[in-house]
């Protein structure tokens, strides 16, 4: 029997900027394909570099993380591009909720998705928060599919300068979605926790945290002089080390790697099947 054929548009937002990401997105799709016996069709879009953006003929979105503000770009072509996509898809899942069309956010997508419908406050943290992080879960969280394997809290890689907080529960309900992770609870830090992870409908979900991230390029990252600085000034050298120590722990950002993308292609293509039969 032939493979079933998963068509997958990468969104690239980081705007020529060096990063790890997109090698990770590549790499996990590489290994879905191979695990599920799938074949994988991915294109990739420079989205902010030369305002590109695909079509509807794809199953999947994956719209990645980037740099700079999330409100500074707003009214830009390649936002207007990048909208106009975002609610395409939005009008395609509401009138053909039999076969929808999956999107991903991440991090930079995920600000400026919230902050084009209007879902919560995006604003510039108080400094910048980058390193292996534990995400808590809410109720809705608890029982995400996306989740699944994963504990409570989870563990991500963090690597951001802006937040979303103050989230209208009433439009994100009136949507179809639920707030699923909090940032870390820290009771004598008087500051609002942000929103780490949303699912907007049945078929857009977004994290603030990079789950794409791998050890290998978070070794990196650490590593270079920039952040090892910022690390040990905001955290202290021995938690700059323990990070290091633990970054291929089982239970940590290797779990996080394996799981929550996979869990979402997985999803992706179980859909492609059903309605393939």
């Amino acid at each position: 029997m032939d493979k079933p054929t998963l068509r997958v548009a990468i969104l690239d937002l980081y705007d020529g900027a060096a990063n790890q990401g997109m090698r990770c997105i590549r790499e996990l799709l590489h290994d879905f394909a191979e695990n599920h016996q799938v074949n994988i069709e991915a294109r990739e879009f420079d989205v902010r570099g030369k305002d590109e953006v695909a079509d509807l003929s794809y199953d999947v979105y994956l719209s990645t993380g980037g740099p700079g503000s999330p409100i500074d770009s707003e009214g830009s072509l390649w936002e207007q591009r990048y909208f106009a996509l975002m609610d395409d898809i939005r009008a395609h899942n509401t009138a053909h909720p039999e076969h929808l069309k999956f999107v991903f956010l991440i991090c930079h997508s995920f600000q400026i998705y919230c902050r084009y419908y209007g879902l919560g406050k995006v604003s510039k943290r108080k400094s910048t928060s980058f390193g292996v992080m534990p995400v808590h879960r809410s109720s809705a969280g608890i029982t995400e599919p996306y989740f699944r394997g994963l504990d409570d809290p989870l563990w991500a890689v963090d690597s951001r300068d802006w937040q979303v907080t103050q989230p209208d529960m009433k439009k994100i309900r009136a949507m179809g979605g639920e707030v699923l992770c909090i940032e870390k609870y820290r009771p004598h830090v008087r500051l609002e926790r942000c929103i780490m992870a949303m699912r907007f409908d049945a078929a857009v979900f977004g994290t603030q945290f990079h789950p794409e991230a791998d050890a290998t390029g978070m070794s990196y990252y650490l590593q270079t002089e920039e952040k090892k600085s910022q690390v040990i000034e905001q955290h202290g050298e021995e938690k700059y080390y323990s990070m290091l120590e633990h970054l291929n722990d089982a239970d940590k950002i290797v779990l996080t790697h394996n799981s929550i993308i996979p869990n979402f292609l997985e999803h992706a293509l179980e859909q492609l099947q059903s309605v393939s039969l």
